[in-house]
């Protein structure tokens, strides 16, 4: 094809406002779908609708295409037609203390048995104390009471009897029975027993051994009174406190019937009591059988003083509910931003008490994953992973389909006491969300992530500018704004934006799916709407809005027109120069990117045919750069030295670049350049160049075409526009064209030209304004033509080599 010079129609594709048939957005429809995502959307049904292992999802796309919030969406409509999972509480192991046992409930009954069970409790707690206090009990405790009573003074009664005649009496004291020496009648201390002549101090022993020998013989029984009276006490106590609680628990056990595992921990409520019936049931305390009173000696009040605060002995009876669910309410769906180990699959808290961190069921809480359970789960796959632990836990909850609590790795230094809760059966469909970086980077490193995580939704960043999705887009920009409580669009203002979309999306015949910069571009443009007091947001405050966001962000630019002006960056836009000529870059930074022009220029001489890429030799020059001067070596060799050597050396350079060089899309500059300085033509300085470069010389689409442009067009401004300036472009880039208004007019007005070509034959004619030449049957191409000038300029160079060399080494 010939060199095209493109009009302003080519380098520009507007929107018809007149299309529409509205005369503001909120007359459109709300669109809720997401526009040009039907691959993605397909993959999400897929996989939401597979019950088969591993079929959780992986969403993948940049930020701001709005999939999270899409797919959120899609599970919404999705949980409402499912059934509502159950309910989830956590209630104390009898049997094993620290392994808590989970209970399951129908949706909405979990905080019901909770409930019931407090209020139980409350029964009783006023009613298994106020047992003592019942005529009934006082009653029956007074006959046991009795009984052993007796059977006391019997034996008192019979020790009193064999002390009567006997030199000593029977004496009552706080430890029990005390046999004592006495005289006339009287017990004597033992200052007056002292005083008693040896013979009757005698006779008075005896007495005193032999009663003593009685009592012990006596006491051998007391014992087993005592337990037997224990005994029957505490078998009193149970059964006034096993009438107490079997009525209420009874009619819980009624209540819910059916639910087994409900129903077992209301029986051990009930066993537990009844086996520990001295911790609900005060014990009245009992007076020795021996003791002749019922105080507490000076040691135990001291040690009582001593005691801790006693334990709830009802808080074991409690239920800790961790997921609760409305009756009929659908699927959960849960978003979980903050995703550490313990907020996805639970943790046991923990209190400090007495220097060491102690725990107990009530301090069970529940993770995403008992939340999420029976229902979806949206995770962030990034925050996933930067959090230590909760991708390994995520994986083996994903793979036992259990929801497992696990402490911490890392303990404290206190003394804890840990808790072993029974793990809940997981059914769950888990989505993750990520960009492609994330995604290769699991697919790579983690070989579990493709069996666990098998459906892949791509969402993509454009779709094609067709009119039906015109009108769609101009549906989603109301629906955005409405939504973000932001004034309607004229018909206008919808078609600019739909413009400014194809700008993003760098291509004249697509549409970004951005979203997010969509709706940072409708905020700002109601800002500037509501600046000048207007009700609706027109065109020229979307246009205020794009050149805000370039005004922010366009510091570094001004900042080099501002060297290029003062001659800090050199640069000519008019004129003819030998080996060098202006290529174009693209510097991009974090929301902002801008063109700029960049001197390249190339030396010649006598050589091997070694080209030498001074930004490679300083390892500044990338991967893809590299690439690109290899190929233009090829080509040249292909070209012109067939069959003989290539006998030159060359150099290339980005002059005055003080960071990294990468892309092959300055290759078809750097050929132009070679062949200048191989043949000494000069090259137009007021034309810049971009295109990449295959081994054939054919010319191959660049990015960043529409900031290249208008980086040279901006400095040919600032230096004076001549009517010769202009770009040349690959024709395959022509569909990427969405140009400022101002390169427009220029063009219009023939002070600007863009060209797009498809070799480099046509780029090297506008450069120099010579033919290029093409090669005949003999292999030679016109000696008047560029290629020509090229092939006898290499002849020369081969000449003159071959005469160096045989001046040098000697000739064959």
């Amino acid at each position: 094809m010939a060199i095209t010079k493109l009009n302003s129609n080519q380098l520009y594709r507007k929107c018809d406002p007149s299309k529409f048939d509205f005369n503001s957005t909120a007359d459109l429809e709300e669109r809720l779908s997401a526009l040009g995502q039907d691959r993605a959307i397909s993959a999400v049904e897929l996989g939401i609708h597979i019950k088969s292992r591993g079929y959780n999802l992986f969403c993948l796309g940049p930020e701001g295409t709005g999939k999270t919030s899409l797919v959120k969406r899609i599970l919404e409509k999705e949980a409402k037609n499912r059934k509502t999972p159950l309910d989830w509480a956590y209630v104390y192991n009898f049997e094993e203390p620290y392994k808590p046992k989970a209970i399951s409930f129908p949706a909405g009954k979990a905080c019901d048995f909770a409930k019931d069970v407090d209020e139980l409790i409350e029964e009783l707690s006023a009613s298994l104390p106020a047992l003592i206090e019942s005529e009934e009990y006082k009653a029956a405790l007074g006959i046991i009471k009795q009984k052993y009573k007796s059977k006391k003074d019997e034996y008192i009664a019979v020790l009193q009897k064999k002390a009567k005649g006997k030199r000593v009496s029977l004496l009552h004291m706080q430890m029990g029975l005390v046999v004592a020496p006495m005289k006339d009648g009287e017990v004597l201390n033992p200052d007056s027993f002292d005083q008693l002549p040896e013979d009757e101090k005698k006779l008075i022993m005896e007495d005193l051994n032999a009663m003593q020998e009685e009592i012990e013989n006596a006491t051998q029984d007391l014992p087993r009174w005592e337990e037997k009276q224990k005994d029957e006490i505490y078998n009193l106590r149970q059964k006034f406190a096993k009438a107490a609680v079997k009525e209420p628990i009874d009619e819980l056990r009624k209540k819910y019937k059916g639910q087994t595992q409900a129903t077992k921990f209301l029986k051990s409520i009930q066993d537990h009591i009844l086996d520990n019936v001295d911790e609900f049931v005060p014990e009245d305390k009992e007076k020795n059988l021996l003791a002749g009173g019922g105080e507490e000696e000076p040691l135990q009040m001291l040690l009582s003083r001593m005691k801790q605060p006693e334990e709830d002995k009802f808080s074991k009876l409690k239920v800790n509910v961790i997921v609760k669910n409305k009756a009929d309410s659908g699927a959960p769906v849960i978003v979980l931003d903050h995703p550490t180990q313990g907020n996805l699959v639970g943790k046991v808290e923990r209190i400090q008490q007495y220097g060491a961190l102690l725990t107990d069921f009530t301090l069970i809480k529940a993770g995403a994953l008992h939340c999420a359970n029976g229902g979806f789960l949206l995770l962030d796959a990034r925050k996933v992973l930067e959090q230590p632990f909760a991708w390994d836990s995520l994986k083996r909850a994903i793979a036992s389909k259990r929801i497992k609590i696990e402490a911490p790795s890392e303990e404290t230094s206190f003394t804890t006491i840990s808790l072993d809760p029974e793990p809940i059966p997981l059914d769950i469909k888990v989505v993750l969300t990520g960009d492609f970086e994330i995604y290769d980077l699991l697919c790579e490193r983690d070989p579990d992530f493709r069996d666990f995580f098998k459906v892949e939704a791509d969402f993509g960043i454009i779709m094609d500018r067709t009119e039906d999705n015109e009108v769609e887009y101009a549906k989603l920009i109301g629906s955005l704004s409405q939504k973000k409580g932001l004034r309607s669009l004229n018909k206008q203002a919808v078609a600019r934006v739909i413009e400014y979309s194809s700008r993003l999306a760098g291509d004249s015949s697509k549409l970004t799916a951005h979203i997010s910069s969509i709706g940072d571009l409708l905020r700002e443009a109601d800002y500037w709407a509501r600046k000048s007091n207007s009700k609706q947001i027109g065109k020229n405050h979307i246009e205020q809005a794009i050149e805000a966001q370039i005004y922010r962000s366009d510091r570094v630019k001004k900042s080099m027109l501002e060297d290029i002006d003062k001659g800090t960056i050199l640069m000519d836009v008019t004129g003819e120069r030998v080996g060098q000529i202006n290529g174009l870059v693209v510097y991009d930074f974090s929301n902002y990117s801008f063109g700029k022009p960049a001197r390249i220029t190339t030396q010649v001489r006598i050589g091997k045919g070694d080209f030498l890429n001074i930004e490679r030799e300083i390892e500044m020059s990338g991967p893809i750069h590299t690439q690109g001067v290899l190929i233009l070596q090829s080509l040249i060799a292909n070209r012109f030295a067939k069959r003989q050597p290539l006998s030159l050396s060359a150099s290339i350079v980005f002059e005055q670049s003080y960071g990294g060089v990468d892309g092959d899309s300055a290759s078809s500059t750097e050929y132009y350049c070679m062949i200048s300085a191989i043949t000494g033509l000069p090259i137009k300085q007021s034309i810049a160049v971009t295109g990449s470069i295959n081994q054939f010389g054919e010319i191959q689409p660049i990015g960043g075409v529409n900031e290249k442009i208008e980086g040279f067009f901006d400095v040919c401004v600032h230096k004076g526009l001549t009517g010769t300036q202009g770009v040349i472009i690959p024709r395959t880039n022509i569909e990427n064209l969405m140009l400022r208004a101002d390169i427009l007019q220029a063009v219009e007005e023939g002070k600007f030209t863009i060209y797009a070509i498809d070799t480099v034959d046509d780029g090297i004619e506008i450069l120099t304004g010579k033919k290029a030449g093409k090669l005949n049957a003999k292999g030679q191409y016109p000696k008047d033509s560029v290629n020509g000038m090229v092939q006898q300029s290499l002849q020369e160079f081969y000449n003159d080599y071959a005469r160096y060399a045989c001046e040098t080494k000697g000739c064959l």
